[in-house]
């Protein structure tokens, strides 16, 4: 479908020139929903008088004007390139309104550890949606925290990127499902013209993480048509915390005097209740170089064998090989019709690390305490770790193998004599994930340490006879693998959509046209997590993995949707901006059918000023994991026993500065096993989001917005937070809360709590003392979340003769309010002040560049506010990373770059209370300074 010129209202010269800038690159128009422009008017000319109609997210009505009544932020592939990042996330993360920290490569032993995700203003990963070219994106198929879905921006090739639109404010009126806080659209070029090669290749200062990045784009045009082409291929070395002098050991732990930290505890076991060492414990931990003698506390004797280094094997950024292809092809027929195609592929594999395994008496073993024939008494409390050199690489490793395929074709053209434009898209995309793994089988465990079962005491120990000598020899990595088996879990999901739009201008009004479009989609949307047979729960074979299960799920949902927008011109100075879309779900959940609406305001009282407002509800379908997720174990580590505290007469949560008798290394902090499974009773979740601003062209090339916003989101899914359920689970066992307030154990609240918790209950002969074996955790629909605040953007660009022409940019985001509530009538979280939480209440990027001749050179800064600092007092310094660039266009065709990330080398803020590994917390990089150099090169 082409696009022909329509005489637009006059527009200052800056946001005409920030329009056109949009324009240029492509050598055409490309807009978010694919449409294209025939047209190559001179942007000097023709933006400052008539702009040709382009999408730009929010609306499926082309505009001539790149504001509207929602605000709307764009990267560039420009952009990406001069602020040095090398992966769309990177760049992503780094804009002021992802305000909502999420799990990373650093997270060791999470779900989705090869994934990166997006949290815009702090609701969570799945509260934007993400779009490519307008389409939806397919879910990555592994749940994160292995609990909802949300769209990997790791895998979208920045070679093939346009430019990226971020709308900040609910658009479920526009697209449906997930778009509350807002929408990232990843717009992919068309109509290129040439050929483009980029060489990357750089390194860290700090150790590890080599980079090697080759891409290709190019385009050929002929009389009725186009192709488009990208590739790229990028690979990156390990980053490992060994490689981090301030994290390469529990030794770093800042809380505490380096003389005075405690490793982890890496050789020990009870004899009748007592450590026992059949030979002197400076003997058995001398037998390893990694393991050393320390004293519990700092008057006992070197007593206790641990390991310092034991975290430090995992892996800060994964090694990884990324190859990916695009192409866009379109076709004009006679009749003023064009086909078009789209096809992206992006293949990666990846390589991550984990602390080493280890062997501990208890659950996953099938051992508990038990009797030992040959010492003539009770052993319990066994404790192993393997040591790299045993293992025979670095840490525990893992691979993920990721294929990801998104292909559109259709057909689009005009109706009425040109006064209405229509577009049939047909759409799929799929993401395929293998997940491999090593991991000790428990029963070839049991059998090579602790031999056959020799039968049972008459109080009901068992009875086996330990091998003392392989639990205090180190071994061999193949002796390692005798005992350990390989694993893949698959997952995979899809989305096949098709779209028909129409839009254009239904009749004159006075002051202006009334303009509309209409949207018909239907979809259908598929996961599956199919893990290895062996590591599902309830499995009974004898070839388990030792504590890891892994979680199941699949299902499907179709979805029907009808839209209808209107653009309503009041005044010539005034316009309405109207919508309204009703979805219906067909899936095994309790979600039927959404209706949403949004009405927005434009008033520009002068030329350059332009005031706005918009105003729309949103709702959110349950994320298919929630619904379809199959029975599946995990583990919680070191969290509070909170009965058991009360019980016995401690203060489960003492005022600052008392002592804590139920604090970590208590008898009260221990592992809880658990169970999660989804549920079909989940309702949609529903938000109403509200922006009002104004966007002011304070002289020519200078601009300046600002917007408030406030987003609330009512009956929001998530899993009942551990700590919640045990705090009620003591209340209703004592009767009581912690503040003495009656409790009514027989409440049907009280019944849910405590059906939801096992306990071993009191035997001490076989040493319990009613601790929790598991308990089950649940989705349910929350009350409500609440999040407020202000965003405000400066633009400004300087042209001069002698020193070459500058441009300045500032963005700021401030969090007003961040809260939310569980159940009707229960305390609402201050999730912005309150110190157990960990969302950033403000963020800060800027920009400098400089272009003079054949000499370019750019500085890119980011700051991120404070968090609280770890033992909740009060809060630590700011997080600011500057980046920097300089280019020199050597011929016509070849161009140098030097690119320094990080100059400053910053790592996180200092935090002297956090005590708990990594020692920092996990939003912040330890990946450090990182230089490049690149070369590009245009061959016509």
């Amino acid at each position: 479908m082409s696009v022909t010129s329509t005489n637009a209202p006059k527009r200052s010269r800056l946001s005409a020139a920030l329009f056109a800038a949009i324009l240029v690159p492509a050598a055409g128009v490309a807009f978010a929903q694919e449409q294209q422009s025939s047209t190559t008017s001179s942007p000097s000319t023709q933006a400052t008088n008539t702009l040709d109609k382009v999408t730009v997210t929010g609306s499926r009505i082309k505009r001539a004007e790149i504001e509207g009544p929602a605000p709307v932020t764009i990267v560039t592939a420009e952009d990406i390139e001069k602020q040095g990042f090398a992966t769309v996330y990177d760049a992503l993360n780094t804009l002021s309104q992802f305000t909502g920290s999420v799990q990373n490569e650093l997270t060791a032993g999470s779900f989705t550890q090869n994934a990166n995700f997006l949290n815009l203003r702090g609701l969570g990963p799945g509260y934007q949606l993400v779009l490519i070219n307008g389409r939806r994106a397919a879910d990555y198929p592994l749940p994160y925290n292995s609990q909802s879905n949300a769209v990997n921006i790791g895998n979208i090739p920045a070679a093939a990127i346009e430019r990226i639109e971020v709308l900040t404010g609910g658009a479920s009126a526009i697209y449906g499902s997930d778009a509350v806080a807002g929408v990232v659209n990843i717009i992919l070029k068309t109509n290129y013209e040439g050929d483009l090669v980029t060489l990357r290749g750089g390194t860290t200062t700090e150790g590890g993480g080599d980079t090697a990045r080759a891409q290709w784009v190019g385009g050929k045009t002929g009389d009725n048509w186009s192709l488009t082409y990208a590739g790229e291929y990028l690979t990156r070395e390990a980053i490992y915390a060994s490689q981090r002098d301030f994290m390469d050991s529990y030794r770093d732990d800042p809380s505490v005097d380096p003389e005075d930290a405690l490793p982890v505890e890496s050789l020990r076991f009870t004899l009748n209740g007592v450590r026992y060492w059949p030979t002197s414990v400076a003997d058995a931990c001398g037998r390893f170089s990694d393991f050393e003698l320390y004293r519990s506390t700092p008057t006992a004797p070197l007593n206790r064998c641990g390991y310092y280094g034991y975290p430090a094997t995992q892996s800060i950024r994964n090694s990884d090989e990324n190859l990916s292809a695009y192409l866009y092809g379109t076709y004009d027929f006679d009749n003023g019709l064009q086909a078009f195609a789209t096809l992206n592929y992006t293949q990666t594999k990846a390589k991550l690390s984990s602390a080493t395994r280890f062997v501990q008496s208890g659950g996953s073993l099938g051992i508990g305490n038990f009797y030992d024939p040959n010492l003539r008494g009770t052993v319990g409390n066994i404790l192993r770790i393997f040591t790299p050199s045993e293992v025979g690489t670095t840490g525990a490793e893992g691979r993920f193998e990721e294929r990801s395929i998104d292909a559109a074709a259709g057909l689009r053209g005009t109706l009425f004599d040109n006064r209405f434009d229509w577009d049939a898209t047909l759409s799929h995309a799929r993401y395929e994930v293998e997940d491999e793994y090593n991991w000790p089988i428990a029963s070839r465990v049991r059998d090579y340490f602790f031999g056959p079962r020799l039968g049972t005491t008459t109080s009901g120990l068992p009875i086996y006879a330990l091998n003392i000598d392989r639990l205090l020899t180190p071994l061999t990595p193949e002796q390692i693998q005798s005992f350990s088996g390989t694993f893949m879990n698959e997952a995979s999901s899809q989305v096949t959509q098709g779209t028909f739009t129409l839009s254009g201008d239904l009749f004159e009004l006075p002051a202006g046209p009334l303009s509309m479009a209409a949207v018909v989609e239907a979809s259908t949307q598929k996961y599956d997590i199919t893990p290895d047979a062996r590591a599902r729960t309830g499995y009974t074979g004898t070839d388990a993995p030792m504590g890891r299960v892994s979680t199941g799920g699949g299902g499907d949902r179709d979805r029907y949707a009808v839209g209808l927008e209107l653009s309503v011109p009041i005044f010539s100075t005034l316009k309405a901006n109207l919508a309204g879309r009703y979805d219906k779900y067909d899936d095994i959940s309790d979600v039927d059918g959404a209706a949403t609406w949004s009405a927005g305001l434009e008033w520009r009282p002068v030329e350059s000023l332009l005031l706005r407002a918009n105003h729309s509800t949103s709702f959110r379908a349950p994320d298919m994991h929630y619904i379809f997720a199959q029975p599946s174990g995990f583990f919680l580590n070191g969290a509070l026993d909170e009965y058991r505290c009360r019980r016995d007469g401690f203060d489960a949560n003492p005022p600052p500065g008392t002592t804590n008798n139920c604090g970590a290394g208590s008898d009260y902090v221990y592992s809880f096993a658990g169970i999660r499974q989804g549920s079909s009773a989940l309702e949609e979740e529903t938000g109403k989001s509200t922006t009002v601003g104004f966007v002011w062209d304070v002289i020519d090339n200078m601009s300046i917005s600002v917007d408030y916003y406030r987003i609330k989101l009512e009956k929001a899914v998530q899993d009942i937070s551990s700590g919640f359920l045990f705090r009620n689970e003591a209340d209703c066992r004592l009767g009581e809360t912690r503040d003495g307030a009656a409790v009514d154990i027989n409440s049907s609240a009280c019944q849910y709590y405590l059906s939801l918790i096992t306990r071993a209950g009191v035997n001490p002969a076989l040493g319990t003392d009613d601790e929790v074996v598991q308990f089950r955790s649940v989705p349910f629909n929350q009350v409500m979340q609440e999040t407020s605040g202000i965003d405000a953007s400066f633009r400004y660009s300087l042209d001069t003769d002698r020193m070459g022409d500058f441009n300045f940019g500032v963005t700021w985001t401030h969090v007003l309010k961040l809260e939310e509530q569980d159940f009707p009538g229960g305390e609402i979280a201050d999730r912005r002040d309150d110190l157990q939480y960990f969302n950033f209440r403000s963020r800060v990027n800027w920009t400098v560049g400089w272009e003079r001749d054949d000499w370019s050179a750019n500085v890119y800064g980011y700051r991120w506010g404070s968090l609280p600092n770890w033992e909740e007092t009060g809060r630590i310094a700011p997080y600011i990373v500057w980046n920097g660039s300089v280019a020199k266009k050597i011929t016509n065709k070849a161009t140098v770059g030097l690119y320094v990330n990080n100059i400053f080398n910053k790592m996180h803020p200092e935090d002297d209370s956090y005590f708990t590994y990594p020692f920092f917390w996990r939003a912040y990089s330890p990946v450090g300074r990182e230089v490049f150099v690149q070369f590009d090169y245009k061959f016509n």
